[in-house]
């Protein structure tokens, strides 16, 4: 079996991408000792650096890399050592301009960026191939190296190409999955609008139309899209297997970003042998730390729940959004430590020393430019000793409370055009769902609609619009088995190639759910409807209503108005030794809290009481003991109940019974016993 951890790494680890590079020798030497300083650990080195080490076709300098390894090594600091792969050089393309990605337009991209790449192109692979195979035979038992790290974040910005060596790889791609032309064509449903293909070689990308095309060949290309670029990562990394055995590879995942929904995650979970994350907050009025929360839950589940890595993050702001404000004091901390928390065995960061040119100059950075009489510096001085006095942790797994449901592949369904109503956002959703589950102080696992789910109370299904047979399968035995499921509208719908399940809806959920659903009734802009339920609790939605039919099903709360009015809209199934919940119109944060907390009593989940609001209670165990973090998002000083005394790892300090964490702190117990 492959390493899984960083090789010769100790301690948790702190650090960043180091591009020695972008800087003169002279500043090398400084770089360590500020390194040293900091507490850093590791650093993420050479990813962007192609045409550096093969300045012409065939012609390499490693002297610059040889030098900054050999200083690093021998200044203690561990090296993720980066396969450039996501940055060809100017020349590659000059000589291979078909490299370069066409869009579903026909417009080819130029040289100027980053990862403007076709992963079908021949070219490309081979050359890919050879430098990972110079870095590899060359630094494969370098005494610095912890960790391979290959390309860089896959499907940024460009996932799927459409010109014609893509369409040659998409038919052989076809052929492999499907046999023949008629399985294709019963499987896209091209009877409709006259699309049927006679032969594979009629087939292409699914270029622009006049109007909306195929959605399962559209559907079938995303998956095609991902699969060439996991084909090109475990090439890379059966050659670093190879050639550098003992040294776990990895590629860096945005699990959580909407920005990267191109790709299959839990998929590419199975193909790494450290499960790596970057995570950035969006800025755009939410509470952050929630998305935070969410991408580390889902980066951990990924993994299997194992520990994983947090590869890259910010100390500040970042420069790519509308508005880029800088992070709070303490704000850095809390980030960090959050994501160890949640899995993470330790805190990296987007980049070691702030860029004076190029396109991310003001992304922040460990060391910004006005150096290490700043704020940012200070703090990154404190966080590396926090990260150092909780080396205790490592390989230790985080307690989750319930499971999430999440699929891709039904997102990329869901997203496609012609669907009842543009306002309905299956990630809103997931958004909206998993932010209640937070402020019932919950901890979330994610899982794969086909996973074994039996080890939670409680298991929510915040959008599943694809849902395999397999599936509803699995969700009917996981609520005969004494579960409890929470499944929101528009669920069910079809199966693997976007056809519509046989039968009324929601498909394999009906037996379930004790439900059918005649229609949907999708509401316009503004419209609202109210529900009214037990004891006269009142709730609203908007979006999204239903014609909802029960079939063993009991009602909990009807639509007090709209087309439906009279008629279900929340509704509990009994089945075997559990129950299910179902949702037909979109609740906001309050409504979703009402249904839950029903759901959550059925689940025998025992409500989290004395937490305040924003005050995160996450809990990691393992051989080594358990470990209680608490990290206050708030002005305010916070109390957190103890079940057990312990000692705070960052300050010394004995906890007994209540642990008071300062406003904007964190706070991290080892429990005794």
């Amino acid at each position: 079996m492959p390493e899984t951890t960083p090789k010769g790494l100790t301690r948790l680890a702190f650090g960043g991408d180091y591009n020695p590079e972008q800087w003169p020798e002279s500043v090398w030497h400084e770089d360590v000792r500020l390194m040293r300083e900091a507490g850093v650990t590791m650093v993420s080195v050479g990813i962007f650096s192609w045409a550096l080490l093969e300045p012409a076709p065939g012609e390499y300098d490693f002297g610059w890399l040889d030098r900054i390894l050999d200083l690093l090594h021998a200044n203690g600091i561990r090296v993720d050592l980066g396969t450039p792969t996501v940055a060809p050089p100017a020349w590659f393309y000059r000589a291979h301009p078909e490299a370069l990605p066409v869009t579903a337009e026909g417009v080819r991209y130029e040289f100027g960026s980053r990862a403007a790449i076709c992963h079908s192109n021949a070219h490309y692979r081979a050359a890919a191939a050879d430098i990972t195979t110079r870095l590899a035979e060359r630094y494969g038992d370098h005494p610095a190296l912890a960790l391979w790290h290959v390309h860089n974040e896959y499907g940024v910005p460009v996932s799927a190409c459409y010109c014609d060596s893509c369409a040659a790889h998409f038919r052989r791609w076809l052929a492999a999955t499907y046999g023949t032309v008629d399985a294709v064509n019963e499987a896209w449903g091209t009877a409709f609008w006259g699309q049927r293909y006679a032969d594979l070689e009629q087939i292409n990308p699914p270029r622009t139309t006049p109007t909306v095309g195929n959605p399962a060949q559209a559907l079938d290309y995303r998956r095609f899209a991902d699969a060439t670029m996991r084909e090109n990562f475990r090439m890379e990394r059966d050659i670093l297997h190879r050639l550098s055995p003992g040294v776990p590879v990895t590629t860096n995942f945005m699990t959580a970003l909407s920005q990267c929904d191109s790709v299959d995650y839990w998929a590419w979970g199975r193909e790494v042998d450290l499960v790596t994350n970057d995570h950035y907050l969006i800025t755009d009025g939410r509470r952050t730390h929630v998305n935070l929360a969410m991408a580390a839950d889902l980066t951990r589940s990924v993994a299997g729940g194992a520990p994983w890595l947090l590869l890259e993050h910010s100390t500040s702001g970042v420069n790519w959004q509308p508005r880029n404000p800088a992070k709070a004091p303490g704000q850095m901390a809390r980030n960090s430590l959050a994501h160890v928390a949640r899995g993470s065995e330790g805190a990296m960061f987007f980049q070691w020393r702030q860029s004076r040119r190029g396109a991310e100059k003001f992304h922040s950075a460990m060391v910004p430019h006005g150096g290490t009489d700043t704020r940012v510096w200070r703090e990154v001085v404190e966080l590396g000793a926090a990260v150092d006095a909780l080396a205790a942790v490592r390989g230790t797994r985080t307690e989750a409370d319930v499971a999430v449901l999440w699929d891709w592949h039904s997102w990329w369904a869901q997203t496609l055009q012609w669907r009842p109503s543009e306002d309905h956002d299956p990630r809103e959703r997931a958004d909206t769902f998993y932010e209640v589950l937070y402020d019932r102080h919950l901890t979330v696992d994610f899982a794969h609609p086909e996973a074994d789910l039996s080890a939670y109370p409680l298991v929510v299904v915040p959008a599943l619009y694809l849902t395999t047979e397999a599936a509803g399968r699995n969700l009917r035995a996981y609520v005969e088995g004494g579960g409890t499921l929470v499944v929101s509208y528009f669920s069910g719908i079809v199966d693997e190639h976007d056809a519509v399940h046989e039968g009324a809806h929601p498909g394999p959920l009906r037996d379930v759910l004790g439900l059918t659903v005649e229609e949907f009734s999708p509401l316009l802009p503004g419209e609202r409807v109210r529900l009214t339920g037990p004891d006269g609790c009142e709730l609203d939605g908007d979006v999204w209503t239903e014609f909802v039919v029960p079939r063993g099903a009991e009602t909990v709360w009807s639509y007090a108005d709209g087309l439906p009015a009279g008629r279900p809209a929340v509704t509990r199934h009994r089945l075997g030794e559990g129950t299910a919940w179902y949702v037909s119109t979109r609740l906001g944060a309050d409504g979703l809290d009402a249904l839950l907390g029903r759901a959550l009593a059925d689940a025998r989940v025992a409500p989290r009481a004395g937490l305040p609001r924003d005050v995160e209670v996450v809990r990691r165990t393992g051989e080594s003991g358990t470990y209680l973090f608490a990290i206050n998002h708030t002005a305010s000083d916070a109390e957190v109940p103890l079940a057990a005394h312990g000692t705070e790892l960052l300050t010394g300090e004995r906890a007994a019974d209540r642990l008071t964490v300062p406003a904007g702190a964190v706070r991290v117990v080892r429990l005794d016993g």
